[in-house]
């Protein structure tokens, strides 16, 4: 029993650990957590059970070299024993206090991202010494604090178990892998448990504290590395291509029949004329709708955005692909919903021969060209626009001498001037181009050069409202330029976030948060509130309308002058995936049953299933995936 015992300890230790984290996020978010139709308490009951798949897992290691271990080897054991429960419980200790900001900054318990983002040191370990001192002290100050008295104070040399006769140590191994295999599965059914078993109330911020941080990591790592063997999409259920792919072109109001390219078809402009004109789409980051007034916003923040959107047409209700740049990039340059799993601009298949406006307009001699304040290799933009057709890609290091270097790169009028100048160039040597330009400034540490804007009064300096005034400056700051320039007749302008802040909100899928502003500029262009619900491929599918050419395309999405326009928005949230038609909306989940809501007062409410709307959800993300896996996008 002693091997029992002293393992016991351990995950007891882990435990204690997993419960007070738990418990501060219930006391932060407790405001959170009143809407709920499930006890709150019960968070700890279902949160035990994911807490003991993950101590389970973290003993497996142990077990073994206790009772597998010859007493010949004790003196290694001993030590190699002692500094596995040292780095275990001081990583669950990072673990715990990074759980605090990251759910602060993405509404969640650390996932996929939290390992993603390591790819790029520079940019995240900047903007974690910027953001979170406190965090950052608080976490080594304990982690240090924690390390010093174990190895002060540890007196477990585990002398007494090696004492025991090697043949009966080995006989126990196999009752207590049991039991740690019965931990770790947590569940005498069919399937092992899993992150949807956290999973008990429709308030995501609830099932979100339920969850434990390092399963939930570890599990996002494990079905991101299952993309190509269709595990990731038997979580959502099953349905046959043919069917799938009928419900979502019926969806989307698209008459196709090539088995290719299944969505491709040819789009008849509504504003023919001899000489196409140009294209530029200006990506805002994290530009949400709650600081553009024309869309109702606050006031004061974007004066430029609501002068300008008189002057072309205002998309006011219009929902993002997702929570990331990479599916708002995918969404806005090549019209494509968020796929399950990793965004397209980061998964293999899709790095050529993936449909983008460059490959649209290259044969009718369009140059085309990527803009970026920053270093491109970020979020792999650079391999993914480079290896689908653009001519050029202008990042942080074509800049010469700018204005302004914070930590994401130059700055938004950094890019403005330079993306300006390539413009009138081009147009000088009379040759079309098709550009996309990607801002910096609103992001954490919201850097951006003084003396540009009124700062709004009782808001620090370093916010993510002025930081979204600076990028408005920007926007106001590039159509001003452009209009002194010949080329601004030629062209036409997209303005468009690639998602809104920080999306949060305690609905499994909060759609308020979804909401971004968009705007199409250009000489001749009538102006027009489009009210109704749009996507980020409408926005492109519009201004490819308005550049005057017949084109053939597999865009998700239609002008807003086509009779074919339908008022559909599909969206992503993690794990999650919402589709809206009007205002009913379903929702699906990993491993949970589809549900149907109605979107009310900026909040979900769920109602009586829609059995048909439910399908069509099922039938993109079936669709979405296949698209990929056969590299039918083009």
């Amino acid at each position: 029993m002693l091997i029992f015992k002293q393992l016991f300890k351990y995950y007891l230790y882990m435990i204690i650990l997993f419960f007070i984290g738990r418990l501060i996020l219930v006391f932060l978010y407790f405001d959170k957590l009143q809407d709920t139709d499930a006890s709150i308490w019960l968070t700890f009951i279902y949160g035990l059970r994911m807490d003991t798949i993950t101590a389970s897992s973290l003993l497996v290691i142990p077990l073994i070299v206790l009772t597998l271990f010859p007493k010949k080897l004790f003196t290694f054991a001993s030590q190699f024993l002692k500094y596995y429960f040292l780095i275990v419980l001081a990583m669950l200790i990072y673990i715990e206090n990074a759980t605090f900001p990251f759910i602060a900054q993405y509404d969640v318990r650390p996932n996929y991202l939290f390992v993603e983002y390591l790819e790029y040191p520079k940019e995240v370990f900047s903007m974690i010494f910027a953001e979170y001192k406190l965090e950052l002290f608080i976490a080594l100050l304990m982690i240090s604090s924690f390390i010093y008295i174990y190895l002060k104070k540890t007196k477990d040399n585990f002398i007494e178990i090696y004492e025991i006769n090697y043949f009966k140590r080995v006989l126990l191994f196999i009752p207590i892998l049991l039991i740690l295999f019965i931990g770790v599965r947590s569940s005498f059914g069919h399937r092992a448990a899993n992150v949807s078993d956290a999973i008990y109330s429709s308030n995501r911020m609830l099932n979100e504290i339920t969850k434990n941080s390092i399963h939930s990591i570890v599990y996002a790592i494990y079905v991101n590395k299952k993309h190509g063997s269709g595990e990731l999409i038997k979580q959502y259920g099953k349905m046959e291509l043919p069917e799938a792919y009928i419900r979502v072109k019926n969806s989307l109001g698209i008459n196709s029949l090539s088995k290719s390219s299944p969505l491709n078809r040819a789009v008849t402009t509504h504003f023919k004329t001899k000489e196409p004109k140009n294209l530029v789409i200006f990506i805002q980051e994290s530009f949400g709708y709650q600081f553009v007034e024309v869309v109702g916003g606050e006031k004061g923040i974007t004066p430029h955005f609501n002068q300008l959107s008189k002057e072309g047409i205002l998309f006011k209700d219009l929902y993002s692909n997702g929570t990331r740049s990479i599916r708002g990039l995918a969404g806005s340059v090549a019209g494509n919903f968020s796929v399950p799993g990793k965004g397209v601009l980061k998964r293999n298949k899709s790095q050529s021969d993936f449909f983008t406006i460059s490959s649209l307009l290259e044969p009718f001699g369009y140059q085309s060209i990527f803009f970026y304040g920053g270093e491109s290799r970020f979020d792999n933009m650079k391999s993914w626009f480079s290896g689908n057709g653009f001519d050029k890609i202008i990042d942080e290091d074509k800049f010469t001498n700018p204005n302004f270097v914070g930590t994401w790169g130059v700055s938004d009028e950094d890019l403005v001037l330079k993306a300006n100048d390539e413009f009138k160039k081009l147009y000088a040597q009379k040759k079309k181009f098709a550009a996309v330009m990607f801002s910096t400034s609103n992001h954490s540490p919201f850097d951006f050069p003084k003396g540009r804007i009124e700062l709004i009064p009782n808001v620090k300096e370093k916010s993510v409202k002025n930081a979204i005034k600076y990028a408005d400056y920007a926007i106001g700051l590039f159509i001003e330029k452009a209009k002194q320039e010949s080329y601004y007749k030629d062209t036409i302008f997209v303005i468009v976030a690639d998602h809104n802040i920080r999306v949060y909100g305690s609905d499994l899928v909060p759609v308020d948060m979804f909401h971004i502003p968009a705007m199409i500029l250009g000489e001749n262009i009538q102006p027009l509130v489009y009210d109704k619900l749009a996507t980020q491929p409408d926005v492109l599918a519009t201004a490819l309308d308005l550049i005057g050419l017949d084109l053939n395309y597999p865009i998700m999405g239609n002008s807003i002058f086509s009779d074919e326009k339908k008022n559909i928005s599909l969206m992503q949230f993690h794990n999650s995936y919402a589709l809206r038609k009007d205002d009913t909306i379903a929702i699906i989940r990993p491993n949970k049953k589809i549900l149907t809501f109605k979107y009310e007062n900026k909040h979900i409410k769920q109602i009586e299933s829609d059995k048909e709307l439910e399908k069509d959800l099922l039938a993109f993300i079936v669709v979405l995936d296949d698209m990929y896996h056969k590299k039918l996008y083009k």
